[in-house]
């Protein structure tokens, strides 16, 4: 029986990040030797992790990469907040990102990276952190020559959003990006379902037109009236829930059209909202 010196445990311990005590018990099963354990901890953090598999993922945190001309937008889940605020899970989250922005976020759990298999990633972290992990939403944006994305995650981690501007980004790549952050921040921070009232789902207008026809029904008023009434609160709702019509969360006094009006004065170049995306806990 080979002797298991602290140094041993120490090494598999940087190598698999396990406990002191799994490592010292998997080098002991393994008689010393190092791959045989790390086998050992692997199939240790498979069982724990199909253990772990059934229960409710109701936290977590997003994580936005961007490299180039590509960006990717995950929202991993984990149980509790104590977790999501950790400073592990977000380095393993922004990890997860980064191989996802390498790959495309499609179908994630199933693709490989130089990292090794992501399902193994995920059985790895979730022995370490004692929590049951799962990808929730996930999103990976190819970007043209003529756009610049813009995004912003909120500080708790738990709002991300992406904004993709066309316009001649020809030495204003920056001041754009500014821009379309600018924007993020504000879709972060309201209630925004389409882009112009052009963009908007009929089928979620008709929901609203139906919900607002039971409303006013209750007020006995006739039919003709009742439908101008939900005409005009149609259309009040429709400039409520598009981008461009709300007014800006940095300056109120003025619409995000018009916040692009005079962004686009100032760096030269039309730019135009090609793209949103938003992601919450």
């Amino acid at each position: 029986m080979a002797t298991i010196s602290a140094s041993m445990v120490k090494e598999l311990r940087t190598i698999t990040g396990a406990a002191m005590m799994d490592c010292k018990k998997a080098l002991t099963e393994s008689d010393g030797d190092l791959t045989t354990a790390q086998e050992l901890l692997r199939k240790k953090g498979q069982a724990t992790a199909i253990k772990k598999s059934d229960r409710e993922t109701k936290e977590g945190a997003i994580s936005i990469q961007n490299v180039g001309q590509r960006i990717s937008l995950l929202k991993i889940a984990c149980e509790t907040d104590f977790v999501a605020i950790n400073q592990e899970f977000k380095d393993f989250i922004n990890k997860i990102g980064q191989q996802a922005n390498e790959v495309g976020a499609d179908g994630l759990m199933e693709k490989t990276t130089a990292e090794g298999p992501i399902k193994e990633q995920f059985v790895e972290a979730i022995a370490k952190m004692g929590e049951n992990m799962a990808i929730v939403e996930g999103i990976t944006w190819d970007i043209s020559e003529n756009s610049i994305v813009g995004h912003y995650t909120h500080s708790n981690g738990k709002i991300g959003v992406l904004v993709e501007l066309q316009g001649d980004k020809n030495g204003r790549e920056e001041k754009i990006q500014s821009i379309a952050r600018d924007i993020a921040m504000h879709i972060a921070a309201s209630n925004v379902e389409a882009i112009s009232e052009n963009d908007v789902d009929p089928q979620f207008i008709e929901k609203e037109r139906k919900f607002l026809i039971d409303q006013a029904a209750d007020s006995g008023k006739p039919a003709n009236i009742i439908e101008k009434m939900v005409e005009g609160r149609l259309k009040k709702f429709k400039k409520e829930i598009c981008l461009l019509n709300q007014n800006f969360v940095k300056n109120p006094d003025i619409t995000i059209s018009q916040f692009l009006e005079q962004a686009a004065k100032e760096v030269g170049t039309d730019l135009k909202v090609e793209r949103i995306y938003k992601s919450q806990f």
